[in-house]
């Protein structure tokens, strides 16, 4: 109360000021993902990674709305397509790290190791111990 007492700044301006600020964000944002994707784009050559970048670099407002209006549905595609990329490399990182087979099917082949003798019951306790825990 004792800052809008002391200034003449009314909250309608405030809400205008935050609202420019953040539209100034947003705008920020979607320059620099035109930039990311043209530099990520394998359907460009490096010419026309250069040209792009130029436009954009040049004339920011006019180069980013064309490129969106001319390139846009081929980013979110790229985007997709990394997206699934990326899970499906973190999908079998995942399988790889935490090994084949759930734990009913490993306690199975230790209980037949401990039949056949290869283990001893010992081993097959704290085996079991592991698989459990």
């Amino acid at each position: 109360m004792l800052f809008a007492a002391e200034t003449n700044y009314p909250l309608l301006q405030v809400f205008l000021s935050m609202l420019y600020f953040f539209l100034f964000v947003i705008w920020i944002w979607i320059a620099i993902m035109v930039i990311f994707d043209i530099f990520r784009s394998r359907d460009l050559s490096g010419w026309g990674k250069a040209l792009w970048f130029l436009f954009v670099l040049l004339l920011p407002y006019l180069g980013v709305f064309i490129y969106l209006i001319a390139r846009g549905g081929k980013m979110h595609e790229r985007q997709a397509n990394a997206a699934a990329a990326q899970q499906a490399a973190f999908d079998d990182y995942v399988r790889q790290t935490a090994g084949t087979g759930d734990v009913a099917s490993q306690l199975t082949q230790l209980a037949d190791l401990r039949d056949r003798g290869v283990i001893s019951a010992d081993e097959f306790e704290s085996q079991k111990a592991k698989l459990l825990a």
